[in-house]
């Protein structure tokens, strides 16, 4: 099956690969990258057959919402636009309306797998109308692992999925990172790696994201010094947040998470000064001079 892939990053590379690996013929697309077989998404359109399947693996934001207006303007009735990438749900329902008014498809497809997804598959949450995705499902089952895709709901239903995945990594990443630190300050002299390894046989707290610690403390001597302690989010956990707010859910864990990663960019924390300061006045607690 044909399909246009439009970014060849981490993540769009590895899925060309693995869908040419399944013997689809994936023709791409990226300014940034020379192996490509587009220099522009009008040679792209050009070396695809009607009806045609374009497949968005570019960052979330202003540069998904500048390649699907490019799109709304060159694809013609009947083509099908694929956004694969971290977009928000609102987002994607939106876009399907718009590709809707000019009779095109769209489809919003969660991806999960990162880098190892080209060697053991792409999890996939797919939203959109049946008849474009059922069409499409050749290349949705290449790119999962066995029992890995699912056709999940309407429009926004993919990437909404997608969301709540995100926001639940948040919360794991978290507790593992909590409890790695509490045995990395205890009394006892702990081979941490050598406790990641033993948890990913017959724990209950074994998973995948526990192999991929243990495969960090190899990889940087069992102790990670050299990663400084600065924790990045994408958006995904603010947006499950916001969703679980308007629907009265209580989120403690995610939201927990989100936070930590927020203070993990402070150099300086204020608020812990003004709590060591007030532990001081009621309390004559110690502060530490700077």
């Amino acid at each position: 099956m044909q399909l246009g892939m439009i970014g060849l990053g981490r993540m769009g590379n590895g899925m060309t690969e693995r869908l040419r690996e399944h013997d689809h013929d994936v023709r791409t697309y990226d300014p940034k990258v020379e192996s490509r077989t587009a220099s522009s998404l009008e040679e792209l359109k050009a070396q695809l057959e009607p009806p045609r399947a374009f497949w968005m693996m570019v960052p979330a934001g202003q540069i998904t919402e500048d390649v699907f207006k490019d799109l709304l303007k060159l694809a013609d009735e009947g083509d099908t636009i694929v956004d694969g990438g971290n977009s928000n749900f609102h987002d994607s329902q939106r876009r399907f309306g718009e590709a809707g008014a000019k009779r095109l498809h769209f489809i919003d497809a969660g991806v999960s797998g990162g880098i190892w997804g080209l060697e053991v598959g792409f999890c996939l949450m797919v939203g959109g109308d049946a008849e474009p995705v059922k069409r499409l499902e050749p290349i949705f089952q290449a790119l999962a692992p066995k029992d890995g895709y699912a056709h999940v709901g309407p429009s926004g239903a993919g990437h909404f999925v997608k969301m709540i995945h995100n926001g639940i990594e948040y919360g794991l990443m978290q507790s593992y990172a909590e409890g790695f630190e509490i045995m990395e300050h205890s009394e006892f002299p702990l081979d941490l790696e050598q406790i990641s390894g033993i948890w990913r046989y017959g724990s209950v707290v074994r998973s995948w994201l526990l192999e991929l610690l243990h495969t960090a403390f190899e990889e940087h001597g069992g102790n990670l010094d050299d990663i400084a302690p600065y924790v990045e989010d994408s958006g995904e956990g603010r947006w499950t947040i916001h969703e679980a707010m308007l629907e009265d859910v209580p989120v403690p864990v995610i939201t927990a998470a989100l936070y930590a990663r927020f203070a993990s960019r402070q150099d300086e924390s204020y608020a812990a000064k003004i709590t060591a300061a007030l532990r001081n006045e009621f309390g004559g607690h110690a502060v530490k001079s700077e």
